[in-house]
């Protein structure tokens, strides 16, 4: 398997730009993520790195030899489509076979390499079956198998699970996160769910209208945010943003919303202007004694917690709270913000201001 680079990569489809100077590494044996909503240019990145698209401009990087201008019969990689991409007049043996027999392996070999992977998928039993009549999930594992066979230096999979049930697309993904722990493939998988990401992948690229809003762990995205856009995208519900204007100092370790002072962490960079103060709804406390009020406008019960809707006076937020507390519509309540959580926001250009909750993630 390879790292796979990727520097300035860019994309025009005439006076249109898919993808604007992208650039992010993605290790050797990774489950990398590309994420994003419809039309933000990661399909047309997986496609350029798998040589179905040339880029305008950039470079993309396998196992350190430079492979931009090549076509894909000479990058050694497997794609794998959302809708299958199977051959209808073929049995599974045969599909998984067709990259083999088309090198010239021999037949033995052959059979012992598609035994070999019918058994990864658990397969072995419909190896003689067409292929039209299987269930989706079938279909993918086969599709899978077709790619797998090769031994590629990577795998490229375009939203492989975007056509099956919720129920079973679950099951599937960690069915794909297990298969890819076994083989230690590098793999670069697109899609637009971010529980699917979050679930699935070791890094994930967040993009929004051609280029990468954010590049880190799960985690790092979810908890440090780089910008309101990946504050938003990640995270059910999402995080809250009271807006208010402000000056904020180097260093600061509060800041006035609203009449009333809020802990926050040490700023790295003064700034004066439209702000939005972020925080997530698991990180919002109701206590009576607090002096930040709110009225609660609804509540959604979902087992062992509940999403309470609030409004301030610097806007409405969500908290997810315990059910087991009381939280009825009509009362007015205190908010509390957990500092540790806060996430300040430059309205205007939409990024983080520097603090050292972020600092290692937006600046290094």
């Amino acid at each position: 398997m390879a790292q796979i680079v990727i520097k300035n990569l860019k994309k025009q489809f005439g006076d249109f730009t898919a993808v604007r100077e992208s650039s992010f590494t993605i290790e050797d044996g990774e489950f990398f993520m590309l994420l994003g909503p419809s039309g933000c240019g990661k399909t047309t990145t997986l496609r350029m790195i798998a040589g179905l698209e040339l880029p305008t401009s950039g470079e993309i990087y396998l196992d350190g030899e430079e492979i931009s201008q090549r076509p894909p019969s000479e990058r050694d990689i497997a794609f794998v489509f959302q809708m299958f991409a199977l051959y209808p007049h073929m049995n599974v043996y045969k599909n998984i076979s067709y990259p083999l027999v088309s090198q010239g392996m021999s037949r033995a070999a052959v059979r012992d390499k598609v035994n070999e992977v019918a058994k990864i998928l658990g397969i072995e039993d419909i190896l003689k079956r067409p292929v039209g009549g299987l269930s989706g999930g079938d279909r993918q594992r086969v599709a899978l198998g077709r790619a797998i066979v090769r031994e590629p230096k990577a795998f490229m999979m375009d939203e492989p699970l975007g056509a099956l049930d919720a129920e079973f697309r679950e099951h599937m993904a960690e069915e794909l996160r297990a298969l890819h722990d076994r083989m230690g493939a590098t793999t670069v998988y697109v899609t637009h769910d971010q529980l699917e990401a979050m679930q699935m992948g070791d890094k994930i690229v967040v993009m929004n209208n051609a280029v990468v809003e954010q590049f880190g762990t799960p985690q790092e995205i979810y908890d440090k945010p780089a910008t309101m856009f990946v504050a938003d995208f990640i995270g059910s519900p999402p995080m809250n943003f009271l807006p208010f204007h402000g000056k904020v100092g180097d260093g600061a370790t509060n800041v006035a919303m609203q009449n009333a002072d809020f802990a926050i962490p040490q700023t790295r960079e003064p700034f004066e202007g439209d702000l939005a103060f972020g925080v997530r709804p698991e990180h919002i406390k109701i206590s009576d004694a607090a002096p930040f009020r709110a009225e609660i406008l609804a509540t959604e019960y979902l087992g062992t917690t509940q999403i309470v809707t609030l409004q301030t006076a610097a806007g409405s937020v969500k908290a997810r709270i315990s059910a087991q507390k009381p939280a009825r519509a009509g009362d007015t309540v205190g908010l509390e913000f957990n500092p540790a959580t806060v996430t300040l926001f430059d309205r205007q250009s939409g990024r983080a201001l520097r603090s050292e909750l972020n600092e290692g993630v937006l600046h290094g």
